[in-house]
């Protein structure tokens, strides 16, 4: 299992940011060559699917995960998601938590642990690093408003 942990410290207020990280089919936006579908489609709640497919044709893979957590912020109470990876291809979990920064800011902090199937655990390392690369943009890109 790779493990990697994202932190950022943004001009936002709490439900802004957290509303940038949860509309899910803005990731499609953030991260090339995948698509968004979310089951059922609004409000997001505990139970929720979110199917990220990425990739192109028959190079492309389902990344089922379900909302397992889903507490959106209070006014300057913190929000916590969790998604539990579903899929044949990727398994693990991610949890994305917003809360109170200093200044008013919003503070983000963006836990994974995945696994990659038919990928070595000896490669963990590699999966952790382009994944802390990957969803590090992608985490930069939403709360920019992309």
């Amino acid at each position: 299992m790779a493990n990697f942990l994202l932190e950022r410290t943004v001009p936002l207020p709490l439900d802004e940011a957290w509303c940038r990280l949860t509309e899910w089919p803005r990731h499609a936006r953030a991260v090339p060559l995948t698509r968004i579908t979310v089951t059922p489609p609004e409000p997001t709640h505990e139970g929720t699917l979110v199917v990220a497919r990425s990739g192109i044709g028959p190079l492309s893979f389902a990344d089922p995960m379900e909302v397992t957590v889903w507490q959106p912020p209070g006014e300057d109470s913190p929000g916590l998601c969790r998604l539990e990876k579903r899929g044949r291809v990727v398994t693990g979990w991610a949890e994305i938590e917003v809360r109170p920064g200093p200044g008013g800011r919003a503070r983000v902090v963006w836990r994974e642990e995945m696994a990659v199937r038919f990928v070595p655990g000896g490669l963990d390392g590699v999966v952790e690093r382009v994944g802390r690369y990957v969803f590090g943009r992608a985490v930069n890109r939403l709360l920019r408003g992309a």
